[in-house]
């Protein structure tokens, strides 16, 4: 009797274990979606007299053709233009460029530094 009993309890457990879902790594499946190529444009200019930034940025894009050209004005003083393209499989050509002359602070101008205090190492009750 008991011999019957386990063998049962045994097909039991095999015919349990070989309904649960398999796991398996693989390529992802295919879509059927179809998409279009990439065309975007954009562009974006930053001019504030207060903190010195000044820059700006333009591109466009059209499939694997990509072209733009971005300005950023330089600690120094000189402006740098950089213009870019992608053609296929070309990869990214740029051609910089500067606008001015660097311009360095006079050691009169330039302060000298010194390190922060050491924080107290005794606290004070709230």
């Amino acid at each position: 009797m008991n011999t019957k009993v386990f063998f049962l309890l045994g097909l039991v457990a095999v015919v349990a274990a070989d309904k649960r879902p398999a796991l398996a790594y693989g390529p992802p499946p295919v879509s059927s979606e179809e998409f279009e190529a990439p065309k975007y444009g954009f562009d974006f200019v930053v001019q504030d007299a207060e903190s010195g930034n000044d820059f700006a940025h333009q591109e466009t894009r059209d499939d694997d053709n990509t072209k733009g050209s971005y300005t950023i004005q330089l600690p120094d003083g000189r402006r740098q233009t950089v213009t870019y393209y992608v053609d296929g499989d070309s990869g990214f050509i740029a051609d910089v460029q500067y606008e001015g002359e660097a311009r360095y602070p006079d050691s009169s101008e330039v302060g000298r530094y010194s390190p922060p205090a050491a924080p107290s190492s005794r606290y004070g009750a709230p």
